[in-house]
């Protein structure tokens, strides 16, 4: 009776402990963003002046265009991650 006792505590607290990974997740994933968008604010209009000055470069960009870069980015270091991957086992 005990062991079917713990197995039903450990069935609800699945779900907690999923919800609270998942509110994690979601609060790296927008502190990445933030990050994204003032890194973006703080160095551009230092790197290219004149071109943010002539509208060539935006010295700022929006919560969409930073979920873009963030998604571009994501996809460039999963592929460098893919063929790192890839020349270990050619390595092997």
């Amino acid at each position: 009776m005990g062991d079917k006792m713990d197995k039903k505590w450990l069935l609800a607290l699945i779900p907690g402990l999923v919800s609270g990974i998942f509110m994690i997740v979601i609060a790296v994933f927008i502190i990445a963003l933030l990050f994204l968008k003032l890194l973006w604010a703080w160095t551009i209009p230092d790197l290219f002046p004149g071109a943010v000055e002539k509208g060539l470069v935006a010295g700022e960009i929006s919560w969409y265009t930073a979920l873009k870069l963030a998604i571009f980015v994501a996809f460039l270091a999963g592929m460098a991650g893919i063929r790192q991957d890839s020349r270990k086992k050619d390595e092997e």
